[in-house]
């Protein structure tokens, strides 16, 4: 959801108390779990009768645009790396560890290229073969890590259609029949949009790890308490079912 807001000169004093203010919470939240997010906020707007905006986009974006702004409240990246990366600034705070991701591989509904469950698959030559840009998202940083892991990163890269910013881009390019093969976030693979038209092969948990999602407190927050509550609502029962119907792992790695 985004918020804009306009500049506009009063033309008259209003009579009587001011109206007290909506109390607002701002997330910056990455792509593949702008979902989750998006349906736990909703529940927390009616509880706590406030209003939250969540910004959305790659992990690395996100964290630029509060840095640069320094407003908002809660900042959520796909990677644990990144906090790690920019812990020494001082702008996150306290967090908490509410689900896992995996990377996996995804193809197209059926698996028409009989792909194995083996990240050398990337590596076929008869595959259109696509993974994030470590550069811009969460996906391509943990491709990345993956991959040289293995020893076959230069060469995915090198033979990869394209580089894609984020793990929703590389759904539709499944999806729009311009790639095979993309090594995605496995949740990615469930969601409404993307199961009728995608399968998930998982990759085995020893290769293809899974990554903590950390829910970060930006320290700039007005709404400390507030955003703590928030924080507390992800990892209740009812938050966690939300993470897990969306193909994460939630805090106690239980998977759908």
């Amino acid at each position: 959801m985004l918020t804009v807001l306009f500049l506009c000169l009063p033309v008259a004093w209003a009579e009587g108390p001011a109206p007290v203010p909506q109390r607002e919470l701002l997330v910056y939240c990455g792509t593949t779990m702008v979902r989750p997010i998006t349906e736990i906020a909703r529940m927390v707007e009616k509880k706590e009768n406030i209003r939250i905006t969540i910004s959305q986009g790659g992990s690395e974006d996100l964290y630029q645009s509060a840095k640069k702004s320094r407003l908002g409240d809660l900042y959520f990246p796909g990677e644990p790396a990144y906090r790690s990366k920019y812990q020494h600034e001082g702008l996150l705070g306290e967090y908490v560890t509410v689900g896992y991701n995996q990377l996996a591989l995804l193809v197209a509904k059926g698996n028409p290229r009989k792909v194995r469950s083996d990240v050398r698959e990337l590596l076929r030559r008869d595959l259109r073969v696509i993974i994030g840009n470590a550069e811009s998202g969460s996906v391509g940083l943990a491709a990345q890590k993956l991959l040289e892991k293995t020893g076959i990163y230069r060469k995915v890269v090198e033979r990869a259609v394209f580089l894609a910013t984020d793990s929703r881009n590389l759904s539709l390019a499944l999806k729009n029949n311009e790639a095979d093969l993309a090594l995605n976030w496995r949740a990615t693979g469930f969601f409404p949009d993307n199961s009728k038209f995608l399968d998930v092969v998982d990759l085995d948990t020893k290769t293809a790890q899974p990554t903590p999602l950390l829910l970060i407190m930006l320290t700039f927050s007005h709404q400390k308490e507030l955003t703590r509550r928030f924080m507390d609502f992800t990892l209740s029962p009812q938050g966690q079912a939300i993470f897990r119907s969306y193909g994460f792992h939630d805090s106690s790695l239980r998977v759908r």
